[in-house]
């Protein structure tokens, strides 16, 4: 058969495709399949508008323009000043002394045997407040808890009508010991004479002597240190009582208030 038989169409048949060679692809596999351009220019509107909505969110979600606060800044006028404001006030006079704050005199309680605490809140109540106190065995010890004292002298008598301005001084021993027979009052001041310091507590002894004095004191009994001064009384002195003071040291010997002289 020729190729003119083969590829010859028969009355009433479709034609026949002519053969293809061994190893060559058939025609209708070399046909390329075309999208139409309208298609195309579809999808790549769908693509550039979801780009540009994309940009648009991200556009928007950029931080907000803030606020600008304008402040202003009004500078009051001066206040015109008056020259009458510099003149002094007028002086305000002082209130004058009533009757009742000059002094009133009233009779003086009896202290005798009280506590010393409690005496002295006894004579304020009264309107004394110049009050003092000493020791009454002429030991020159110091008051220092009123509570632990009792008095046993009053500088004023009891019952006699004073001022609340004069001062009251109490004479008083602790608690425990027995008020002396007669009150003795601290030793005043040598002057330029050696006084007697007998007995005398030897805190007593050194205050009655010039500040600038040189005191030495030893124990007469024992070799003790003498530290609590008013607890200790003066046993001998040297210069001796009358001697004319002139700067020089003292020495003293002494033992405890409990204690005799040897």
């Amino acid at each position: 058969m020729t190729w003119n038989d083969q590829t010859k169409p028969q009355w009433g048949q479709p034609p026949v495709p002519p053969s293809t060679p061994p190893g060559a692809r058939p025609a209708w596999a070399r046909k390329r399949v075309v999208i139409p351009s309208a298609l195309g220019l579809f999808f790549a509107g769908v693509i550039i508008g979801s780009a540009g909505s994309s940009g648009a969110e991200i556009t928007n979600s950029a931080k907000p323009t803030p606020e600008v606060t304008v402040t202003v800044t009004v500078t009051a006028e001066p206040k015109p000043v008056d020259v009458s404001d510099d003149k002094p006030a007028d002086p305000v006079e002082k209130a004058k002394p009533t009757a009742e704050d000059a002094s009133k005199e009233t009779p003086v309680p009896d202290f005798v045997g009280m506590g010393l605490q409690s005496a002295q809140d006894t004579a304020q109540a009264k309107g004394f407040y110049g009050l003092t106190s000493h020791d009454s065995l002429g030991r020159d010890r110091m008051q220092a808890f009123d509570r632990n004292w009792k008095v046993c002298s009053q500088n004023v008598k009891a019952g006699k009508t004073v001022s609340t301005e004069t001062g009251l001084d109490f004479g008083a021993v602790k608690l425990e010991e027995d008020c002396p027979a007669k009150d003795q009052q601290p030793l005043e001041s040598a002057g330029d004479r050696m006084p007697d310091l007998a007995g005398q507590s030897v805190k007593a002894a050194r205050g009655a002597l010039d500040s600038g004095t040189s005191v030495t004191v030893t124990d007469a009994a024992e070799d003790r240190m003498v530290l609590m001064e008013s607890n200790w009384k003066v046993c001998t002195q040297a210069p001796g009582p009358g001697v004319k003071l002139k700067g020089q040291p003292v020495e003293l010997t002494a033992v405890k208030f409990e204690e005799a002289c040897p």
